[in-house]
């Protein structure tokens, strides 16, 4: 009776070693699997944006220097264009609206499509100097606005633009911009 036992026990003890080998050797071949799945996988590093001072962003407000990036890139969207881009031009734009001026935007912007779309016109701008006003939640950007005919300048002028922002939750949107006019009794006009 006694080696009955000890054969049961025996047999049972050996399913149990070869079930837990059998894990083992899935759990290999897993790792295995993994590691060179791991080893043959593209890497990806993430690019902190370039900028000389860190940047925040709160619920108090934007920091001026994060308006001075936000406007500096809105800008040289906004004024680098050319009637290849024009639908991805504005989309850009668009994309950057606050949803309380998002219509009035798109006539502006869908104005200059017109204009632009199909002729060889194209617009380039680089910026002077830039100010920001986070309690305002305004800035200002200066530079030449050159404008092209093929790849003929045929105008280059010092223009100065403002952008209107507004700022809810974590988020700086545009509210609007337009071109500073030089002489005061001129009315500014939408860009």
């Amino acid at each position: 009776m006694h080696a009955q036992i000890a054969h049961t026990q025996a047999q049972r003890l050996l399913r149990q070693r070869n079930w837990l080998t059998g894990i083992a050797a899935l759990l290999a071949v897993t790792t295995i699997v993994g590691i060179a799945g791991a080893a043959s996988r593209d890497q990806e590093i993430i690019l902190v944006p370039i900028s000389t001072q860190p940047l925040t962003i709160s619920s108090a407000g934007a920091s001026a220097e994060y308006m001075e990036l936000v406007t500096r890139d809105t800008a040289l969207m906004l004024l680098n264009r050319s009637p290849e881009g024009l639908d991805y031009w504005m989309e850009q734009i668009l994309g950057l609206a606050d949803p309380s001026a998002h219509g009035e935007l798109k006539a502006d912007l869908l104005k200059i499509v017109a204009e632009q779309r199909g002729s060889d016109v194209a617009q380039a701008f680089v910026i002077r100097s830039l100010t920001v006003d986070p309690k305002a939640l305004t800035s200002s950007v200066t530079g030449t606005l050159k404008t092209f005919v093929g790849a003929q300048v045929i105008a280059s002028e010092e223009r100065s633009f403002a952008f209107q922002w507004k700022y809810r939750g974590l988020r700086l949107s545009l509210r609007g911009f337009n071109q500073i006019s030089d002489d005061p009794n001129q009315k500014d006009q939408s860009q």
